[in-house]
């Protein structure tokens, strides 16, 4: 008995002892880093190992955001027995991107009654790491350090390189105050910088100021993965690093629009009207619509900055104008703008029509100085439309030519009252005439009552290819234009009621400028007709191009 005894006791002592030994182990939290002193730009791993489980949201890392970018943490737990005794662990490992130069102090951390030591970490410049030996830098700058408010310029992000770089992420540009805006595509190239070859990747932006003042754009940051060339030189399946870099914080100055300038204020180096006209030539013909495209065109400076131009009336002509349309491109590297206006012109009548100049005021800010862009005035002759009936000449003028060119006479009372007896007569004939009428009509509307009403078919609603060729060929505008509705209903759209919306829907083509001719028919002068044979072989070439419907869209109704 008091054998068994002793050995439990002993197995308690162990016990104990064991016991104490993991308590002792759990009482420390170190903190550490993988370089000291380190520069700017690179990442620097901290890790803080507690030895003891515990959960992973136990530490509060919100004291490293005054000076360091952080990424992470990754928490990891391990156990293990050694020699009978096991251990717990817990680490966390953050990557820390240094906000400044200069010496900066890692915060004590706890658990609980434990606490880590604090770090003073020292960082380099990283202009002293750039170009000498560095495996990844970055550099960025602004096309110019001054500028207007709404006044473009660019801004560029330089990655340099060395070995495989396998995926990054960039950071986006943020600058309050201002519209930033990725243009184009990146570039890849490379470059030699002391002595060493890089390879680059080239991001640009385009920065629109809309306030004057100094601004303050965040620097840039990098971080991605990299081929670990160390570590795979023998290795087919290659590992990764991590790697990292921050640019430079920049400053930009915005000053105000000058005095005088703040209407239609358009800040360019480049600023330029065109115009063509459909169909080409400088003689109208009186009645008949043509079409003349301006362009606006700007050289840094977006699309929607770009004003409206106002033509006003012009004597001897009407003109109709239609939705501008907006685009903007990237040429070289930089923005160009383009706002298209075009305008259905139609002459009153024959002779000399001019349309006057049109102008837009803009800064140019090569000269930096109010500069104009000026489309010249325009001169036409209109020519007289053959097709027109002339107009006789009033009555009044007619009968003093003849009067003055003949000897006065007296005109006979007979013959006037022998022309109202005549005109009496005719009168009661008339009366006689409905009189018959009324009494035999309704018969005739008792035998059709005992006739069916008849049916309107569901062909004749739907569009007929040979009615529309018959309407042109005829120049019947009214059918034509019934027909090309029912068309655009059945293969189109449904919702079409009018030409304008049917216009709505088709590309840039014959077609669609022969319709809106077509849809200006109204505004014709009395006695002008419509020629048709245009309108029909636009129709026929748009409609036997292959898959052709007017936006892709499937037709609504199979064809008959």
């Amino acid at each position: 008995m008091v054998n068994q005894m002793v050995k439990f006791a002993g197995r308690l002592l162990v016990l104990m002892l064991c016991l104490s030994s993991q308590v002792q182990a759990a009482t420390q939290l170190k903190a550490s880093v993988d370089k000291n002193p380190a520069m700017y730009g690179e990442a620097i791993m901290l890790q803080l190992v507690l030895d003891e489980k515990v959960d992973a949201g136990a530490i509060d890392f919100a004291s490293l955001e005054a000076d360091f970018r952080v990424t992470g943490p990754s928490v990891s737990q391990s156990m293990q027995i050694v020699n009978g005794q096991s251990s717990q662990s817990t680490s966390w490992q953050l990557s820390l991107y240094p906000r400044r130069t200069g010496t900066l102090t890692i915060p004590a951390f706890q658990i609980g009654a434990l606490s880590s030591e604090p770090i003073s970490l020292e960082v380099q410049p990283a202009s002293q790491a750039s170009g000498q030996g560095a495996e990844l830098f970055l550099q960025n700058s602004f096309s110019s350090e001054s500028v207007h408010v709404q006044q473009m310029l660019y801004y560029e992000i330089k990655i340099y390189f060395k070995g495989e770089l396998q995926r990054g992420n960039l950071s986006q540009p943020e600058l309050a105050g201002a519209d930033v805006e990725q243009v184009g595509k990146d570039i890849e190239n490379s470059e030699i910088v002391n002595g060493e070859r890089y390879q680059t990747i080239t991001r640009r932006y385009s920065v629109i100021p809309q306030k004057s003042g100094t601004l303050t754009l965040n620097p840039p940051f990098f971080n991605g993965e990299m081929i670990d060339r160390d570590n795979s030189r023998y290795d087919y399946f290659a590992r990764t690093k991590a790697v990292s870099a921050e640019g430079q914080p920049l400053t930009l100055q915005v000053k105000p629009i000058p005095d005088g300038q703040q209407q239609n204020w358009l800040a360019s180096e480049l600023v330029a009207l065109s115009d063509e006209w459909n169909p080409a030539g400088d003689q109208l013909i009186q009645g008949e619509p043509v079409t003349r495209t301006i362009t606006l065109t700007a050289l840094d400076l977006a699309d929607n900055q770009l004003p409206d131009l106002q033509l006003g009336t012009v004597a001897g002509a009407k003109i109709y104008p239609e939705q501008p349309q907006s685009r903007k491109a990237e040429r070289k590297g930089r923005i160009v703008a383009q706002k298209v206006f075009s305008y259905a012109i139609i002459a009153d009548k024959a002779g000399s029509l001019t349309l006057p100049e049109v102008r837009v005021r803009w800064w140019n800010t090569k000269t930096n100085q109010p500069d104009e862009a000026v489309l010249s005035a325009v001169t036409l002759q209109v020519a007289p439309n053959p097709q027109q009936v002339q107009q006789p000449e009033p009555a009044a003028t007619s009968t003093t030519a003849v009067t003055d060119s003949l000897p006065s006479a007296k005109i006979s009372d007979w013959h006037f009252s022998y022309s109202s007896w005549l005109l009496l007569g005719l009168w009661l004939l008339t009366l006689v005439a409905w009189g018959w009428w009324a009494i035999s009509a309704p018969h005739a509307v008792s035998n059709d009552k005992t006739s069916e009403p008849r049916a309107t078919s569901a062909s004749e609603l739907r569009f007929n290819s040979r009615k529309l060729k018959h309407a042109c060929q005829q120049h019947d505008a009214a059918l034509a234009r019934e027909q090309l509705l029912r068309w655009a209903q059945q293969l189109i759209d449904a919702n079409i009621e009018s030409l304008a919306d049917l216009v709505q829907h088709l590309p840039d083509g014959a077609l669609k400028t022969q319709i809106q001719q077509l849809s200006y028919q109204g505004y014709q002068p009395a006695g002008v007709q419509w020629q048709g044979q245009a309108l029909l072989e636009a129709w026929a070439h748009f409609h036997h191009q292959p898959g052709t419907t007017a936006e892709g869209l499937a037709p609504l109704y199979p064809r008959g």
